[in-house]
């Protein structure tokens, strides 16, 4: 089924870009200065939403002829490019936007042509949904697992990395000893933040053994 992958959504949406020959600075300048303030670690807007596998915005200023046996074809507009992965379903998505970075949502897509605001929910979801094409291909390569179980596994991938480097050669009583205390460690361990980056290191490794 188009949009889903297992338990994963794909959303994509292309919203016209105004187009104001009057302005000193076009909307669509403006829009790119501002995606490129964007933090892209932990502190992206978009890792307050936990359920985002991944979210990119970009404008697109037309389409690019490849050659014969295409068709050459060109856009009335530029257009803001919207994809993001994400657990669960399309409207709950739409409705933490706009609760929960609703400042970020209206300074990119106040740029947009008939871009409604956050303010009235009903209508920005209506919104987007206009603006949505089917997505047929996903970044996000698993179909069964939501963010915060791959960054479980991340951190345990790490962690155990870390773990085998670090002890190679100790007698088997003390490694197993060793490894409890991984276990455990990891057992209790906070998940890294969406965005961010798995500690190799464990609680459990910051202290002396005992």
């Amino acid at each position: 089924m188009s949009n889903t992958n297992g338990q994963i959504y794909g959303l994509t949406i292309l919203s016209p870009i105004v187009q104001d020959h009057v302005l000193d600075i076009s909307h669509a300048i403006e829009l790119r200065q501002y995606l490129a303030t964007l933090p892209q670690d932990h502190t992206s807007p978009f890792s307050i939403l936990d359920s985002t596998h991944m979210a990119r915005l970009v404008v697109m200023d037309d389409v690019v002829y490849v050659g014969a046996p295409a068709c050459e074809e060109h856009l009335k507009s530029r257009y803001l490019v919207f994809e993001t992965n994400f657990d669960g379903d399309l409207d709950t998505y739409l409705s933490r936007m706009a609760a929960e970075i609703g400042d970020v949502v209206d300074s990119v897509w106040k740029h947009c042509v008939g871009y409604p605001g956050v303010t009235d929910t009903g209508a920005f979801i209506a919104y987007m949904k206009r603006c949505q094409i089917d997505t047929t291909f996903f970044f996000a390569d698993v179909n069964d697992h939501t963010v915060k179980e791959n960054l479980k596994a991340l951190q345990v991938q790490s962690a155990l990395a870390h773990f085998i480097a670090h002890h190679q050669g100790l007698p088997p009583a003390e490694l197993q000893r060793a490894f409890g205390q991984l276990l455990c460690s990891l057992d209790k361990a906070p998940l890294p933040p969406p965005g961010g980056l798995p500690s190799e290191k464990t609680p459990a490794e910051d202290r002396p053994h005992e």
